[in-house]
């Protein structure tokens, strides 16, 4: 659904909220979700099962009570369950899905969406009603945060809207979806491939640092780079060993491009392509690289976990795919231009917060 119809939920007591909507909280294809005002640290994370309330099952795993109005401090490698401010009523054929911001993303916060009665996170059943909350764990940098903070966001969908292979071909053919000759198109996804080559400076990534300050999640261009950042540059291999359980920024070889009666997202982990997990802020809104704006496109930037073992990424190797999918109507403001976002036109880039 467009930026239009997503307001038009709020209208019809589809969509609900705790307090009035931030300004640009809704997107060309998705709406932000903003935390509450408390969050429940729990021993583990956990799925509510059928016929359970989230708040019955936090009755019984919560540890502690953050109180978030004025800002709290959330530490690595603990699990947080926040209600949100937003909360659902959906017609019969309005679905959703959620996922992490690209910011959060990019910070290596782990969020997934939580409905009563869920059997699958940040999955939202066709005619759902009642609350939202949100899971978080921050896995590299500690994090504050606050009443207000958007760290997901939510988008919604009436019937199948992704494009098969074949439609997908004939999408690429036409707008040029990645900046590849011969596009591997495959498994109804259209492959990236990694940028190992540093280019003029030799940087191809960054790794980030352990026992780091916190990061505020709201402030933009308020940490340093090298505080929290250790840059990562070719030595001639074109290749990089990925440490177990150490976080990567990297960057797509191909340039992307959505066009904007479309919306894409990369398949968080795709086990043909090795033991990592890559881009899991993986949404992509309708003008991401909008060519037709006089765009050439913008790479994807790469948030990688490697998984159990060191795993050796070699210079275009693929790593991930984009599936795309149907919008119902064009948005009224597409990504780039139209919102000023941080991200167009993007290379190898930190998360807004940093300077």
């Amino acid at each position: 659904m467009a930026d239009s119809d997503i307001a038009a939920l709020f209208e019809t007591g589809a969509l609900t909220s705790a307090r009035d909507l931030d300004h640009d909280q809704i997107q060309p294809a998705s709406l932000d979700l903003r935390l509450g005002e408390k969050a429940y640290r729990v021993r583990a994370s956990f799925m509510p099962g059928p016929d359970t309330p989230v708040a019955k099952k936090l009755e019984r795993l919560k540890l502690h009570e953050i109180d978030l109005r004025e800002g709290a401090v959330l530490e690595t490698g603990c699990v947080y369950i926040v209600p949100l401010l937003e909360g659902l009523s959906l017609p019969a054929e309005l679905s959703a899905s959620a996922n992490p911001k690209s910011s959060t993303g990019r910070l290596d916060i782990f969020t997934r969406v939580i409905t009563d009665n869920a059997q699958e996170f940040d999955k939202v059943p066709a005619g759902y009603n009642g609350p939202l909350y949100l899971e978080v764990s921050p896995r590299t940098f500690p994090i504050v945060a606050r009443t207000g903070s958007r760290l997901s966001q939510i988008r919604f969908r009436k019937g199948t809207a992704h494009i098969n292979e074949a439609e997908l071909a004939a999408l690429h053919a036409a707008e040029t979806l990645v900046a590849s000759a011969v596009p591997n198109i495959s498994n109804g996804g259209i492959a990236l491939s990694i940028d190992l080559s540093g280019g003029e400076n030799g940087l191809i990534g960054y790794r980030g640092k352990h026992h780091t300050s916190v990061v505020d999640v709201d402030k933009r261009a308020q940490h340093d780079v090298l505080d929290f950042w250790e840059p990562i540059y070719d030595r001639g291999h074109r290749e990089l060993v990925l440490d177990p359980d150490e976080f990567y920024i990297l960057v797509s070889q191909e340039a992307v491009h959505v066009p904007p009666l479309y919306a894409a997202e990369m398949t968080p982990f795709d086990p043909l392509v090795g033991e990592f997990r890559v881009h899991y802020a993986g949404f992509f809104d309708p003008g991401f690289g909008n060519v037709s704006a006089g765009g050439k496109g913008s790479r994807a930037v790469l948030e990688v976990r490697s998984h159990e073992v060191p795993f050796i990424l070699e210079h275009g190797q693929i790593v991930g795919r984009l599936i795309y999918e149907h919008m119902l109507k064009r948005p009224k403001a597409l990504y780039g231009s139209d919102l000023g976002s941080h991200y167009q036109a993007q290379g190898l880039k930190l998360s807004k917060h940093f300077r």
